[in-house]
């Protein structure tokens, strides 16, 4: 029986093509794209690893990385983002995550992560971010402060509630769609 794999990601695209690498690799894959769609499947399936993408449609990845390693101790999360940033690494790290990967990474980049067979230290871009990536992480940070809430949020930013769902439907700064297989 192969080891069981959750993707967590509402690009579609991108987890059609994760979906078929890992698939490759000998894993099982199943798919969630939001926090209700998580719980349903951690409740149904026992999984080895679990990708989680930092942001869901209005949701960071953040606030599932607790209640997911609650229902399920032993899952090995590995956070897939746009971009990393030292605050969100350490953040992911210290709810639980045990690697975070920078998009477009390849299969056998994520699969290593997965299986803990990477052996390179987490990776930081030797390029500062830009402003827009500063903003996007600055909100995401803030958001997974108020777990979630968009009200909340948007007054600690000092922002209008309909500014800040606006800056939330864009994709982060620097993502690439797809994954290089």
């Amino acid at each position: 029986m192969s080891e069981r794999l959750l993707i967590v990601d509402d690009d579609e695209v991108l987890t059609r093509t994760l979906k078929r690498a890992m698939e490759r690799r000998g894993l099982t894959v199943a798919i969630a794209r939001n926090r209700a769609e998580v719980i349903e499947q951690l409740n149904q399936a026992r999984f080895r690893y679990a990708t989680l993408d930092l942001r869901l449609e209005k949701d960071s990845g953040l606030n599932l990385i607790e209640p997911m390693i609650a229902l399920q101790p032993h899952l090995h999360i590995v956070v897939l983002t746009g971009y990393a940033s030292i605050p969100t690494t350490v953040e992911a790290i210290k709810l639980g995550a045990q690697d975070y990967l920078c998009k477009p990474a390849s299969g056998d980049e994520i699969y290593a992560a997965l299986t803990g067979q990477r052996a390179e230290e987490i990776e930081v871009p030797d390029r500062p971010l830009s402003v827009d990536q500063m903003e996007w992480e600055h909100i995401q940070r803030v958001m997974a402060e108020h777990d979630g809430n968009i009200s909340a949020t948007a007054r600690a930013l000092n922002m209008h509630r309909r500014t800040l769902q606006r800056k939330l439907q864009k994709h982060a700064p620097g993502i690439a769609p797809d994954i290089n297989e």
